[in-house]
């Protein structure tokens, strides 16, 4: 097998005076922040241009697409959240835009699959920061200095972060056991002002009968996160996606971004997305056998027609330092949701519990003297 080639390079030159280009959120341009000289992004056309298609999994799982399907790329890891940046032309170091932490390159690269699509920013810098300075807001307990030091502090940045998505036509066979409500009036014998009494009282069973069946579905863009530098619950809290969105990849599109490296890798991914498909299938065959309560004793899907793809979805980040604590945002480049560490402020905190307690106190106090007759 022959050694791969040199990395592409890829540079954006403005036509008007030289500098460097980057991508407009929003837009399909391409703009000078030295002159304002403004290009849009050219369509790829003809032979070798871009599509966004799907690949076949089982020549992803062993290794049989193309070496035309991946790139050399220089990466390094940041040593404290763990995200893999990729560098591009003669940057050698840079700031994690995760956590800030510094990151230098080694000499080393490695070989990955090239994205298929990527979904372009929407957002500018200023229009996240205004989501995440709403965001802070709406927080309960939280310091009033933090959301004011966002507004003005240090700039956000904005990285295209790695996802996987899978295709997948699915059938299901099933047993199970279907569980109808029914009720049943019976006598239980209570205690009223000391008298023994009788009472009736109605009460619920379930009458369960065998049930069996097969559901079928077809899965379109099971998405799943490439990386490990955030929490699945930042991941969960940026959804949703809107998928139709994404254009087939150009590189023009990550002109002034970052880009993150996968570290979940297809086979892993494979398995996560799989158990996510097993899931909607179990709440496919529950609707299917009906009645008020199911159980499912047997499940036994096949998948036919797998396919999947590598996808960039951006995002801005932010990583404070407010008072000694370092906080992290980030904010869903395309809709503006948002996710953090939640900060906590003690002064706020202790003075809700004074309250609090003061409140309770004065009503306390309200109420012995109604019982002792001071108030009448």
């Amino acid at each position: 097998m022959s050694a791969p080639g040199p990395q592409a390079e890829h540079h954006y030159p403005c036509d008007s005076c030289g500098a460097d280009l980057r991508f407009q959120p929003g837009q399909t341009r391409l703009i000078c922040d030295h002159c304002g000289h403004v290009q849009d992004i050219p369509r790829a056309t003809g032979r070798g241009m871009a599509v966004l298609a799907e690949l076949p999994l089982e020549d992803g799982l062993t290794a049989r697409l193309p070496e035309s399907a991946s790139e050399e790329q220089r990466t390094a890891s940041c040593p404290n959240c763990g995200a893999t940046i990729e560098f591009e032309g003669e940057h050698h170091a840079t700031e994690c835009p995760y956590c800030a932490t510094p990151v230098v390159t080694d000499t080393g690269t490695r070989r990955l699959l090239k994205p298929q699509g990527v979904l372009p920013f929407v957002l500018s810098e200023e229009e996240a920061r205004k989501a995440l300075s709403r965001w802070l807001g709406r927080l309960w307990f939280a310091p009033s200095g933090l959301a004011q030091y966002a507004r003005k502090g240090r700039r956000m940045r904005g990285i295209y972060a790695p996802f996987w998505t899978f295709d997948a036509d699915s059938r299901a066979s099933y047993t199970g056991q279907r569980g109808d409500y029914y009720y049943e009036t019976r006598q239980r014998q209570v205690r009223v002002n000391g008298r023994s009494e009788m009472r009736s009282e109605r009460v619920r069973r379930v009458r369960w009968s065998f049930a069996q069946g097969r559901v079928a579905r077809f899965f379109d863009d099971v998405l799943i996160y490439a990386a490990r530098s955030l929490p699945p619950e930042y991941i969960d809290a940026l959804r949703p996606w809107d998928l139709s969105a994404l254009a087939p990849y150009q590189p023009d599109y990550l002109a002034g971004f970052e880009a993150e490296g996968y570290t979940v890798d297809l086979h892993e991914a494979h398995h996560l997305a799989r158990a996510e498909m097993f899931h909607v299938l179990q709440s496919d065959v529950r609707r299917d056998i009906g009645g008020d309560e199911q159980r499912i004793t047997h499940l036994d899907p096949e998948f036919r027609a797998e396919t999947f793809k590598h996808v960039l979805l951006p995002i801005w980040t932010a990583a404070y330092k407010y008072r000694g604590r370092s906080f992290r945002f980030v904010v869903n480049a395309q809709t503006g949701q948002v996710r953090g560490d939640r900060p906590w402020s003690a002064w706020k905190i202790a003075f809700a519990v004074l309250a609090l307690a003061l409140l309770i106190g004065g009503a306390t106090y309200l109420n012995y003297l109604n019982e002792s007759g001071a108030l009448r």
